[in-house]
């Protein structure tokens, strides 16, 4: 056999196996979505730029249940991606987060939010750019509030530079379109190119590292 040809396909065998295992993982979390009726599952909402690097940063920490892409901030109902883009609707690209506070708590899930996106740019994050991809902490009640202004003196103190992530009051929360979910799981060769492109781990090593 042509080794050249044995490569290909050892390297589309080893695609496939990422996807499927990949998927696998996404089967195994979806299982737990059925306890949503747990007393100690609550909600939390972040804009952090593409929602679907978000959507990967935030299913890797323990206590999250799901995470799911969508948009907040606007004055439009029920938009579209294209509406979200292309006209000023007002939202910005946001996940919704539901997790189990007695495993993680909204502190340490805000740090999550922190440490993957860049608190220092106002047009956007990263090749992302414009107002629909701006950074924005939403907070639901007071605690929450005093929590994110907190961490955000305590990171200008730690860097001696003024943090642009906008901090809005949640309102509503509108599901992203099918295509957008667990985009990094089931398009995850397209997934890392664009993350490639984006630059983002070396933005976000420079900053936090």
């Amino acid at each position: 056999m042509n080794i050249k040809f044995l490569k290909i396909l050892l390297i589309q065998f080893f695609v496939i196996f990422l996807n499927q295992a990949f998927a696998g993982e996404l089967k195994v979390k979806s299982g737990d979505i059925d306890l949503k009726k747990s007393i100690n599952y609550k909600k939390a909402y972040f804009a952090g730029g593409c929602f679907w690097c978000m959507e990967e940063s935030f299913d890797k920490i323990n206590g999250v249940i799901e995470s799911i892409s969508g948009y907040s901030g606007g004055h439009l109902k029920n938009p579209t991606y294209k509406d979200v883009i292309y006209k000023d609707t007002g939202h910005v690209e946001t996940i919704e987060v539901t997790y189990n506070s007695k495993i993680v708590s909204f502190e340490e899930l805000l740090d999550v939010f922190w440490k993957n996106i860049d608190p220092f740019d106002k047009y956007g994050q990263f090749c992302d750019k414009g107002k629909s991809y701006r950074s924005v902490a939403f907070f639901e009640n007071m605690a929450q509030k005093k929590i994110i202004n907190k961490s955000i003196n305590e990171i200008e103190r730690k860097f001696d530079a003024k943090i642009v992530t906008l901090v809005w009051k949640f309102d509503t929360f509108y599901v992203a379109e099918d295509y957008h979910q667990n985009y990094y799981q089931n398009n995850f060769l397209r997934y890392l190119a664009y993350k490639k492109a984006c630059q983002r781990e070396e933005v976000l090593n420079k900053i936090w590292n």
